[in-house]
This record gives structure tokens, C-alpha cells and sequence, in this order.
């Protein structure tokens, strides 16, 4: 591609998450001239705040709760020590180990610039980048993808702004066990930290606004989860609101109020955990003409692109699925429209997520309630860990497995796995669902004994119509 006057580059990517940072290696090694600018560490949320830390820690509360139950199998028993500072070590060591190798990819690849700094639109095709040493620089392109990611939302809680409160990147710089974890919200988030700080050996209660823990899943998923976490020790407040929050002492005083009442819940720490806000604020997209909506996020057509030609929004920042996996597929779809074929879209995307508690929550396609609501005839299989072999044979069995089939076609619509591995078992039906094979497929398939895999067999043989 040939610049054209008054252009400094063919492509300007600003943020280095994961769907900015492999496009800029693409349209470089194209031969487009590209620079992709970053204010912050290399990787976006996903390695430095999001994914790779979080299951970093996952793995080492999990191994704390092993270790106690290590009688269950004839083993121990042995003292359980929790060492913070050696955690926190562990988890900041993988961290720069995925930052580091990317930042150093981006910096020797040919035809990629990297630039450290905070980008602010000037123009539809134009953007300032005030960089670390304080000086300026402008920059012009006629593509420009947006790929800023978000952070944690503060909600408007009176007294907030007056005590101390971690969010989901703070927390994870603490030295130290928290006494009495309380935290707000009881979506991914809050969930995930919950049952890992109780592992760790804090007293944890969650306060949830909804009516059910993750909000988005079927009501039998969510008091299943909901079971869980009490049968952890973690008090569950739902339908509970958070009316006014002070320090007390030490900690922190919530006032919550429920079906059941008022009541004060006291606690050493505060995890606010209420959802995420766009990174465009500092952006200044209105100075392109690039509109946002009323939470500041950049709306995209089917093909990642705003209502300004040439301007594009992937990732967290375009108020879709906040999934690292969805970034990477966003990157995919400009690939593909960019330097190949043009036909890449969202449209129809399956987008499968999980919840790392232990066990798992593995989900795609459509939960139960969304398929009733469309009006299509289903039929529901549902059947518990305890009735799986492999997970008998190693002591993991919580939760349950679900799946909704459409009764005219025998295709899968949707399954939910909670349960030992419950993401990998998801990611079998996936793989079904993608090849658009009838249940039946799993149903009568054959798969090596004692596997985890081989529950499917059982799992779609209680199909009900």
C-alpha cells in the first residue's frame, strides 16, 4: 500500500492488546507501514491484569485447597502455609515472561513501529501521541483500529471515594491474606476471587444486586454455583443492595439491604467488582467523528468497523463479549478484510467462554432461558458430576452438565459445563456445534475410557423432548 500526502503510516493500531498487537504484525509483514501505540505494559488486560495473572493465582489458591483435602486420598495430612509475597512473586514472574516476549517482538519486527504513549484523535485519520519523555507526536493513516481495551467500573456508592477499596488489578498486589474479604458484585469477577481468596484462607462474603450469581445464566447454573461457594464457607448475599459504604476501623463497614432486611457488613477489605468501563475517555473519539454510547464504548458493524470509514473497534472496547478469545477473533475478521478476501464478520459467531472456580463453568451457544424465550422447540439433557466416572476416580465431583439441543434439526444449541474441566468438556461440544453435527454424534461416539470426554455419551442419552 502506498502512502498518500500527509500520511505518516498505512495503519495506526493504538493499544497492544490481543487483537491489536498480532493485526500489527500482519499488516506489517504485508508490507504496510504500521505503527501501534501503547500507553501502558505490553499485552493489554489480558497478561497484565485479566487472564494471565488471575489463573496465575487460580492455580496457586487451588493447590492450598488441595493440599488440605490431600487426606481424601490417603495422603498427609500436612500444615498449609500460605506465603502471599511468594504468590504475588510467582504470579509477577509469568506475567513479565508473556510481556516481555511480546514487547520484544514488537519492537524487532520489520515494518512495525512501536510507540510508547497516549493517543489522542485529532482528526478522522489523524492522532496526536503524547509520549513518555513529554514531547508530541503526530501521526496519520487511513485505517486506524482502536484497540484500548477497558478497566474496572466504579460504581456510585456513596462514601466509596472515602475509604480504601481494591478493584480486580489491585487485589492482586496484595502481600498479605485479607482477614474478611467483602466484595461487590457477584458476576465473573467477583466470583473467581471469591473462592480464591477463601482458598487462600480469608473469611469471604459476596454481595450481588441480582437476584442470582452471574446474572446471564440459567437460574439452575447460578444457585448450583451459588451452592458451591456457600459449601466453600463464603456467605452469598443476593438480591442484596450496597446502600453506603465507611471505614471502620481498620476496614470497611458496608450498609447492604435485602428482601431480608438491613444489615451491616463489616470487613477488613472491600473488592469492588461491578463490570468494566471503556478505555475512551482520554481517546477523544468525538474529534474523529466516531461515535460512542452511553457508557463511552465505540458501537462497530458486523465487520469491526465505527460509523467513521476506516476507523475500526476490537477488543473490550466495542462493547462486545469482554473475552480475550473474542479480541483474537476480532483481529482475525480484519485480517481477513484487510489483506485477504473481505469476508470476515461477527455475525453468527459462536462465543464460548469460562469461569475459572473450581469446578469450572464452561458455556457456548444458547442457555436454556434464551432458547424457550426465542420460541423453538428444545429438549434439555442435565446430568450431575457425581454420575462421571473419571470424575469419581479423582474426588472432583461438583457441579453439573447441561445442554439444550433443537428438537426438529438434533443440532446443539448451547451447553454449560460446571464441573471438573468443565471448559475443555464445553470446547468438545463447541467443536460439535462448529461442524454442525446432531447430538446424536456425541451421543453414540466412542471416546477412550476413563476419559472426561466419555460423559458426553451419558450426558446426551438424557436428552428429554
Amino acid at each position: 500500500m502506498a502512502m498518500e500526502t500527509g500520511q505518516t503510516h498505512d495503519a495506526i493500531i493504538i493499544g497492544t492488546g490481543q487483537g491489536g498487537k498480532p493485526l500489527a504484525f500482519a499488516l506489517a509483514a504485508a508490507g504496510w507501514r504500521t505503527a501501534i501505540v501503547e500507553r501502558g505494559p505490553v499485552g493489554g488486560n489480558c497478561v497484565n491484569y485479566g487472564c494471565t495473572p488471575t489463573k496465575t493465582l487460580v492455580a496457586s489458591a487451588r493447590a492450598a485447597y488441595q493440599a488440605r483435602r490431600a487426606s481424601v486420598y490417603g495422603v498427609g495430612p500436612a500444615p498449609v502455609e500460605v506465603h502471599m509475597p511468594r504468590v504475588r512473586a510467582r504470579k509477577r514472574h509469568v506475567v513479565e515472561q508473556f510481556r516481555s516476549g511480546g514487547e520484544h517482538r514488537l519492537q524487532n519486527a520489520d515494518g512495525l513501529e512501536l510507540i510508547r504513549g497516549e493517543a489522542r484523535f485529532t482528526g478522522a485519520h489523524a492522532v496526536t501521541v503524547h509520549l513518555h519523555d513529554g514531547s508530541e507526536r503526530e501521526l496519520a493513516a487511513p485505517q486506524i483500529v482502536i484497540d484500548t481495551g477497558s478497566r474496572p467500573a466504579v460504581p456510585s456508592l456513596p462514601g466509596l471515594s472515602e475509604v480504601p477499596f481494591l478493584d480486580s488489578t489491585s487485589i492482586m498486589e496484595l502481600d498479605e491474606v485479607p482477614a474478611h474479604l467483602v466484595i461487590l458484585g457477584g458476576g465473573y469477577v467477583g466470583i473467581e476471587f471469591a473462592q480464591m481468596f477463601r482458598r487462600f484462607g480469608s473469611e469471604v462474603t459476596v454481595v450481588q444486586r441480582e437476584e442470582q450469581l452471574l446474572a446471564m445464566e440459567d437460574t439452575d447454573i447460578a444457585e448450583e454455583i451459588a451452592r458451591l461457594l456457600r459449601e466453600d464457607g463464603i456467605r452469598v448475599l443476593l438480591g442484596a443492595h450496597g446502600r453506603e459504604v465507611r471505614r471502620a476501623g481498620d476496614g470497611v463497614e458496608l450498609d447492604v439491604r435485602s428482601a431480608a432486611g438491613e444489615e451491616k457488613v463489616a470487613g477488613t477489605h472491600l473488592l469492588v467488582a461491578v463490570g468494566r468501563s471503556p478505555n475512551t475517555d482520554a481517546l477523544a473519539p468525538a474529534q474523529a467523528g466516531v461515535e460512542t454510547d452511553e457508557r463511552g464504548y465505540l458501537p462497530v458493524d458486523k465487520r469491526l468497523q465505527t460509523n467513521v470509514p476506516g476507523i475500526f473497534a476490537i477488543g473490550d472496547v466495542n462493547g462486545g463479549p469482554k473475552f480475550t478469545h473474542v479480541s483474537y477473533d476480532d483481529y482475525r475478521i480484519l485480517r481477513r478484510n484487510l489483506l485477504e478476501d473481505g469476508g470476515g464478520s461477527t455475525r453468527g459467531r459462536l462465543v464460548p467462554y469460562t469461569v475459572y472456580m473450581d469446578p469450572q463453568l464452561g458455556r457456548v451457544g444458547l442457555t436454556e432461558r434464551q432458547a424457550r424465550a426465542g420460541g423453538r422447540p428444545i429438549g434439555v439433557a442435565r446430568m450431575p458430576m457425581n454420575h462421571v466416572a473419571r470424575a469419581l476416580e479423582v474426588d472432583c465431583t461438583r457441579g453439573l452438565m447441561k445442554a439444550v439441543v433443537d428438537r426438529d434439526s438434533e443440532r446443539i444449541l448451547g451447553c454449560a459445563v460446571l464441573g471438573m474441566e468443565g471448559g475443555e468438556l464445553m470446547s468438545m461440544v463447541e467443536i460439535a456445534m462448529m461442524a454442525d453435527l446432531p447430538y446424536t454424534t456425541l451421543r453414540d461416539g466412542i471416546f477412550a475410557h476413563p476419559t472426561l470426554a466419555e460423559s458426553l455419551n451419558n450426558l446426551f442419552a438424557n436428552l428429554e423432548f
